[in-house]
């Protein structure tokens, strides 16, 4: 039995969740998500709680089981409290800056690149160098965030580059001179 797909997912108060067939929607003060599930599970809602239980024992049914679970888990966490993630910038003369929707980040080409967010997708920067990425979907969040990010990774040489809030960069050492 899948240790995760197998846990129940409790509602919150002010979260609606409805249930037709495989397509489910949840609904909260920050927003409503709507997912289509695969055919190999089946999703229960029963006094405040939700629970997601496999149709058969084949090997697709066990992998998509703790998958669904997640999912669902996600969508009621998101439009309950919504999701974040946190991206810094550093180097010298590096900089982002929120104009209108879009982002702009100044990180050493000849030229700004403009990143435009997805709907349902804030980003804010604080003094120049930390960009927050906001919303309630979880997965557009962090695809929004690793976009960013692909901009200009970390180099493990000085350092430079954007990164995650918590991302340790491995640094590498330098040419030694010559003697």
């Amino acid at each position: 039995m899948s240790r995760i797909g197998k846990l129940p997912i409790p509602i919150p108060d002010k979260v609606n969740v409805t249930i037709k067939g495989q397509a489910i929607t949840v609904k909260g003060p920050k927003g409503e998500l709507f997912r289509e599930l695969t055919p190999e599970v089946t999703v229960e809602q029963a006094n405040n709680v939700i629970s997601v239980t496999r149709r058969n024992e084949s090997r697709v049914a066990r992998q998509r089981h703790g998958l669904s679970r997640t999912l669902v888990a996600n969508m009621v966490e998101g439009v309950s409290k919504g999701f974040e993630k946190k991206l810094q910038i550093q180097g010298v003369g590096y900089r982002a800056q929120v104009q209108g929707r879009n982002l702009i980040l100044n990180v050493g080409y000849s030229n700004p690149v403009t990143i435009e967010p997805p709907e349902g997708v804030q980003v804010t920067v604080e003094s120049n160098t930390n960009v927050t990425v906001s919303g309630i979907n979880k997965e557009v969040v962090g695809n929004t965030a690793a976009r960013i990010r692909a901009v200009r990774p970390p180099e493990p040489y000085k350092g430079k580059g954007i990164r995650y809030a918590d991302e340790y960069i491995r640094r590498k050492v330098g040419k030694a001179g010559k003697k």
